[in-house]
């Protein structure tokens, strides 16, 4: 009551805190409980539960939440929406056992099941897990081991769009006001393809305009000319890659390069596509480009230093979703 009536007569809460040896926090509670409540929501209640002590889920139903929050999207259940935030979780309990708990509580229980809240990963609804499945445990290892017999080198490529306009990552700004970057007001863009190896190999090539087989096959033939061993290239099913063009070449240089394709609709199956994000998340955020062709160079400067820095280059493998191209293959 004494903070209470130090805050009405315009008294600082911190002030208050510090007058009667107490945290800012607690003289924030009771403010909040006085002006919903008056004096009665300020009378001490009854002890708290002790952690675990007469939860309102036994633990039966809590092993059923918990197992439909991970094997389920809230739309699966009626509940709307594709993410599990505390509101919704509180929603199927509420579905599902008549109880309704607050936000706040079911964080408690969300923390005692191990699970946190975390950005999920996108996955296009048009994907095969199977072929995915199949190309992790058959096809992946087969191709492994082909170029093992043959001493050949195994490259992931990829193709990559940046615009002038795009803009990656975040910055420090006054809480509340959203910063402002100066950028030019002309719209031009470049392209670039890359191929990485696990041993920290990078090569790649910086162009205008649209994907083509001519700028494809450009890039075979560059590999090919830098290696005096055979190339199993691994790229996803982009239309040049299966273009009548591409194929015939292939055809003539069987003996040089072979072209493997990934599911498709999976590009995480693809640790290229890591150098790509990459690209986007820590050089393109302080690019100033003026022109297409300032935008090219800050995109070249930015490949030719990951070809002096191999280790970021074998990181890329050691992604979560990519790790199965380096494990072991099972006997």
């Amino acid at each position: 009551m004494r903070a209470v009536a130090a805050i009405q007569v315009g008294r600082d809460r911190r002030d208050v805190a510090e007058l009667l040896g107490v945290s800012a926090e607690s003289v924030a509670d009771w403010w909040a409980a006085w002006q919903a409540g008056g004096r009665e929501a300020l009378v001490s209640g009854r002890r708290g539960r002790r952690p675990g002590e007469q939860q309102v889920l036994d633990p039966d139903e809590q092993q059923g939440v918990r197992q439909a929050v991970l094997d389920h999207q809230p739309e699966d259940l009626g509940l709307g929406g594709q993410l599990w935030t505390r509101a919704a979780v509180g929603d199927l309990i509420a579905m599902l056992y008549r109880v309704r708990l607050t936000e706040q509580g079911v964080g408690k229980y969300l923390k005692r099941w191990g699970l946190s809240f975390q950005r999920p990963d996108k996955r296009a609804i048009e994907q095969d897990p199977e072929s995915v499945r199949v190309w992790r445990e058959e096809t992946w290892p087969a191709i492994r081991a082909r170029a093992a017999e043959e001493g050949a080198e195994i490259l992931f490529a990829d193709q990559v769009g940046v615009r002038s306009d795009q803009v990656s990552g975040r910055t420090w700004a006054v809480r509340g006001g959203t910063p402002t970057i100066r950028r030019t007001g002309n719209r031009f863009s470049v392209n670039a393809m890359s191929a990485i190896s696990t041993r920290g190999k990078m090569w790649f090539t910086v162009y205008r305009g649209s994907f083509t087989t001519k700028v494809f096959l450009d890039f075979l033939r560059r590999l090919v000319g830098q290696f005096d061993r055979k190339i199993h290239l691994v790229v996803d099913r982009h239309s040049v890659h299966r273009s009548k063009g591409v194929r015939e070449w292939l055809a003539e240089h069987e003996s040089r390069i072979v072209l493997h394709l990934l599911p498709a609709y999976a590009p995480e199956t693809n640790p290229d596509d890591l150098v790509n994000a990459d690209l986007k998340r820590t050089r393109l955020p302080a690019c100033r480009a003026r022109n297409a062709g300032e935008l090219a160079g800050e995109v070249r400067r930015f490949f030719r230093r990951r070809q002096k820095q191999p280790h970021i280059v074998r990181g890329y493998f050691r992604a979560p979703h990519v790790r199965y191209i380096l494990d072991a293959p099972e006997h």
